[in-house]
């Protein structure tokens, strides 16, 4: 005899809420490794120069990889102009930011990642490797930044990281240009998320928030950022 085809058992809210959220966070994968791949496409690794000493040139937007393995000795680099990004190239980290360099500083880059570190210009950049660093150069950059970007990541509130971040980059990288702070260079939504420990939708909102207060401007014929004293003033930590 035969038996009746069993019918599917409809699913009730809870279960069509959690195969959304599941779908979700599958899309927002897609979408970060996609946003990876484009960043990694336009950053476009230089190859160096034979002479260690030989001065090292990037436009901006442009990335060179520093594998221990390849360059010995040279294990110090020295910023002689134009801002750069330092960031970890293995997979695991997703080429989180280590630090910001600008004219004169040094980096120990054999005490980084096993993988290496990857100099991203910011804007044009130049820079040189050195045999070691000289013994009055002081603390080295990514310590400093260390610090202070964990300070930023304890705040308690996205806005505030946010805040303090801008604040941040203004004061170390930027200048006071009239009534406004000047900052060289853009981060994308993404990176800024990556350094506050949020989305980049969340990033966006709060940024749009900002330029609508007229706190920040966005100059279509320049690369960088325009910031209101008032804002980098008022920044948590700033003091």
């Amino acid at each position: 005899m035969a038996t009746e085809r069993q019918r599917p058992k409809p699913c009730n809210k809870s279960s069509l809420l959690r195969i959304a959220c599941k779908k979700r966070r599958a899309l927002f994968r897609l979408r970060v490794i996609r946003n990876n791949l484009r960043q990694v496409v336009s950053m476009v690794l230089c190859s160096l120069p034979s002479e260690p000493a030989a001065p090292i040139t990037l436009p901006a937007g442009r990335a060179v990889l520093l594998a221990p393995a390849l360059h010995g000795s040279q294990s110090c680099i020295e910023v002689l102009a134009g801002v750069a990004r330092v960031s970890c190239p293995c997979e695991e980290t997703e080429g989180m930011t280590l630090a910001f360099l600008q004219a004169g500083d040094h980096l120990r880059t054999n005490r980084l990642c096993s993988d290496g570190v990857c100099v991203e210009a910011l804007t044009p950049l130049r820079f040189r490797r050195l045999a070691a660093p000289e013994p009055h150069l002081g603390m080295d950059a990514v310590n400093e930044w260390t610090l202070q970007l964990l300070r930023i990541r304890h705040l308690g509130s996205a806005d505030q990281r946010l805040h303090a971040l801008l604040a941040l980059l203004v004061q170390r990288l930027g200048r006071r240009c009239g009534n406004w702070c000047d900052l060289p260079f853009r981060l994308t939504h993404e990176r800024i998320g990556e350094l506050i420990g949020t989305t980049r939708v969340t990033t966006t909102r709060l940024l749009t928030r900002i330029r609508q207060a007229e706190l920040l401007q966005v100059p279509r014929d320049q690369p960088g950022l325009r910031l209101a004293p008032a804002l980098v003033e008022s920044a948590p930590l700033s003091a």
